[in-house]
Formats: structure tokens, C-alpha cells, sequence
């Protein structure tokens, strides 16, 4: 294997699982970046000397005016993205809403279209279809979500 070129560099991703009271989970679909176009969980990039809760908090209050606690780790993926050259690294924690301030807002609108609430069998049936080849137009999932239901058979958001 060769040594990794400086845009080859494996990243560290934050997603965040903010589940509302009907058990859904709160996607935002990208804009500007990669993976634009898709549908992602809130959250960003690790920065030095953060810890996952913090980055979460941090990254879910910049993109949605949203407050959340009870922070807590649930998994992780590996994310390779070829077309991209990208290398990621995205550990997913959950988190609960809390304070005044119970719905999104579009914080970020050069970084996100719209936010809405899904199911979480809904995010799982859009995974599969890529997973079996099937492209959903209205719907696409940025991979790590769609890496997330593939690598972690099984993985049920939970807070």
C-alpha cells in the first residue's frame, strides 16, 4: 500500500441521532459538500481535542438551533468514498432534545436544504436499495448512513 497523500487522510465524522417524541430521526438533506444532494444525520467534523459528545452538541446547535444532552456513543462506521477521495471515519452517538427550542431550523441554509423528521424502517428500506443497486431519486442517503445499515446489521437508533 502506498503512503496516504495529504487529501487521502482518513477524517473523523460526528453523526447525530436526535430522535423526536414519535421515534423519528431527524435527517438534513447536504448541500455544498460532499455528498451533496443526500440526506444526512446532523453533524460535522471533529475538531482537536474535542470529544464526540461535545462535537455533536456543538455541531447540532450550529445546524439547527436544537439543544440535546444525554449524549452517549452508539457506533461507528468505516466510510470510503472513492469518487470523492475522501476517507471517513463517522461515529454516531444519539442525543435528546431538550430546552424551548423543539424543531429544526435551517441555521446553515449554504450547507443544508431542509430538514425533516423519518422513520427509522424508512432510512433502513432507502439503505437497502442502494445496497441492492436501486437508485431513489426523491431520497438518496449520504453512504455513512447507507454503511451504517450495512456494516451494523442489526443497529437500532436508541437513546
Amino acid at each position: 500500500m502506498s503512503p496516504a497523500t495529504p487529501n487521502q487522510e482518513p477524517r473523523v465524522g460526528v453523526g447525530a441521532f436526535i430522535l423526536n417524541n414519535e421515534g423519528k430521526v431527524l435527517l438534513g438533506k447536504r448541500k455544498g459538500s460532499h455528498g451533496a444532494g443526500t440526506w444526512a444525520l446532523p453533524g460535522g467534523h471533529l475538531e482537536f481535542g474535542e470529544t464526540f459528545e461535545n462535537c455533536a452538541e456543538r455541531e447540532i446547535l450550529e445546524e439547527t438551533g436544537l439543544a440535546i444532552r444525554n449524549i452517549q456513543f452508539l457506533t461507528a462506521t468505516n466510510n470510503v468514498m472513492p469518487a470523492e477521495n475522501k476517507h471517513y471515519v463517522t461515529v454516531f452517538v444519539g442525543g435528546s432534545i431538550y430546552g424551548e427550542v423543539t424543531e429544526p431550523k435551517l441555521m446553515e441554509p449554504e450547507k443544508c436544504e431542509a430538514w425533516e423528521w423519518v422513520s427509522w424502517d424508512e432510512i433502513v428500506s432507502l439503505a437497502q436499495k442502494v445496497m441492492n443497486g436501486e437508485v431513489d431519486e426523491k431520497r438518496k442517503l449520504f453512504s455513512p448512513l447507507v454503511n451504517l445499515v450495512e456494516q451494523r446489521s442489526g443497529f437500532r437508533p436508541s437513546l
